[in-house]
């Protein structure tokens, strides 16, 4: 286990104080070090300036809701965001997503899946980084470039603003041409994290990397959908 100076933080902007004080505990008994908020606008300071390698984001908070506090954060970082709601309602999910959290998690939560999500999400972010320190080829599909060692895709030779889960779904089929995967194959190796229900995250995250990526994201050229079965990459 890490010492307390050495281990990784992660902040928890909730205001249920019982539901914090769980979290809190566990992520100690994990090694981790633990930063709290109990309102969005502490939560958006702390984020910004406490060095957490990981935020759990509650979207109901006072003074400033969870969808806010990712918005500004989104602005200047690209540290993971995990969002915990109360709500089933997919249209929070979604917007959770659109403004580039990387996972969200539905309460009542076991401390075991939401573990699972906290640690598959800090790899993909460590891997991030540790790919950065070696250089590697830029693939290019026609106008379409895939910058590894920058984690950067560029089309027509501008820079496409992708979040980092946007960006690792694309790689990961692009590199993979014409192979059909599902979606929950999909969750398993870009998300990091085994198959927990709600295929929904993929979909989300394939319609807002159409929106960047394609010249008419209704007719797409580049990720294609397999109907009834997932989605693939193609070259135009």
């Amino acid at each position: 286990m890490s010492t307390e100076s050495n281990a990784t933080k992660i902040l928890i902007v909730e205001d249920e104080k019982s539901i914090s004080d769980i979290i809190k505990f566990n992520l100690k008994k994990e090694g981790f070090e633990v930063e709290t908020a109990y309102d969005g606008q502490d939560g958006l300071n702390k984020a910004l300036n406490c060095g957490c390698k990981l935020i759990l984001l509650d979207i109901m908070l006072p003074i400033m809701s969870g969808f806010e506090v990712c918005k500004k954060v989104r602005e200047t970082s690209d540290v993971p965001i995990l969002m915990l709601t109360a709500k089933e309602e997919e249209a929070d999910k979604v917007l959770g997503l659109e403004l580039g959290a990387d996972d969200y998690i539905t309460k009542p939560f076991g401390m075991r899946e939401l573990l699972a999500r906290i640690k598959a999400n800090l790899r993909r972010f460590e891997q991030k980084d540790a790919a950065g320190e070696a250089p590697a080829e830029v693939q290019e599909f026609g106008n379409l470039e895939i910058d590894p060692s920058r984690y950067e895709v560029r089309k027509n030779g501008q820079t496409l603003e992708l979040t980092l889960r946007e960006y690792e779904l694309l790689k990961y089929l692009a590199e993979r041409e014409d192979h059909v995967f599902s979606r929950e194959h999909l969750l398993e190796e870009v998300w990091g994290y085994e198959y927990y229900g709600d295929i929904r995250t993929v979909d989300v995250t394939v319609s807002r990397l159409r929106e960047k990526l394609e010249d008419d994201p209704g007719d797409p050229k580049f990720i294609m959908t397999k109907r009834g079965i997932g989605y693939y990459f193609k070259k135009p």
